[in-house]
């Protein structure tokens, strides 16, 4: 399975603070927000990872991860000249994809629980269709909402509904079968000139090959777009780093514990960060 991670957008509910950097870059709790959605890709246990971004902000990411070997990933790049909408990284992802099914993460969502990895690989291992994630709100109408029968299937998908049929917002993840290009290329602009993700999923669920895993109890998810929520997103991670002692998105240590680097490797990127907390954490993860 291949990966995609939409680092896109304008940022402008984020005003004055993406005026010098990329709205993917702020930080969240001493991280910045793109390592969230990265780490939910490795722990999908996806290697092979294609950045898009704007011309402008995309030489930013390229420097923060290269091509992602010190990781054990494959990381490329692609523009995006213009924000047309989230369906359009799968057809810039076109030649990424290839005939292989994919995830698409977007950029400025934070997902954490327990047993998320699991959860993960158990859904990426065989994508009949198109699997989305729902979690439940207590203000549905702000957000796309998934109906599910009773095995999970999703029969019906709604954009901000005024009488929802249930709580569960679809969440910045998505895992398609490779047909996803086809469908993808026949979608047609919104008024607003954009390709929408939403129609993509339609396609999927008009064919009864849409499936919704539940994201419940256990579980957080925040779309970190707006000041409020991103404040928000840093106290909760800040608080479950203090009272766990584990740190949230640790790519390395992500890397370390799904088989892509070594012991040897994590020293080394320990060592070499050893000034900070962050180095001194990745040399505890490696026994004396």
């Amino acid at each position: 399975m291949k990966g995609i991670l939409l680092a896109g957008g304008a940022g402008t509910r984020l005003y004055p603070a993406t005026l010098a950097t990329s709205k993917q870059l702020l930080p969240i709790a001493a991280k910045p927000m793109i390592f969230y959605p990265l780490s939910v890709l490795m722990l999908a246990g996806i290697r092979d990872v294609l950045i898009i971004s704007s011309p402008s902000e995309l030489p930013r990411f390229q420097r923060l991860f290269k091509d992602g070997s010190h990781l054990g990933l494959n990381m490329t790049y692609a523009e995006q000249p213009e924000p047309k909408g989230i369906a359009e990284a799968l057809l810039i992802g076109a030649e990424h994809i290839r005939d292989e099914s994919v995830t698409l993460a977007l950029g400025d969502n934070v997902f954490h629980g327990h047993h998320f990895s699991d959860t993960l690989q158990d859904a990426a291992r065989d994508v009949q269709g198109c699997v989305l994630f729902g979690y439940p709100v207590p203000d549905p109408e702000r957000y796309g909402v998934g109906e599910t029968d009773g095995t999970g299937k999703l029969i019906s998908i709604e954009e901000k509904p005024q009488a929802p049929r249930s709580n569960r917002a679809i969440t910045g993840l998505y895992m398609y079968d490779s047909e996803v290009l086809d469908i993808a290329k026949n979608v047609r602009p919104s008024a607003r000139g954009e390709l929408e993700i939403t129609d993509v999923n339609h396609h999927y669920v008009q064919r009864g090959k849409a499936r919704l895993v539940d994201l419940g109890r256990g579980f957080a998810w925040l779309d970190t777009g707006t000041p409020e929520a991103l404040m928000q997103a840093g106290l909760y991670v800040q608080t479950m780093e203090e009272r766990q002692g584990v740190r949230i998105a640790c790519l390395e240590e992500v890397a370390l514990r799904m088989g892509f680097i070594d012991l040897e490797q994590c020293h080394r990127l320990g060592r070499e960060n050893a000034g900070s907390a962050y180095g001194q954490y990745l040399l505890s993860l490696v026994p004396a």
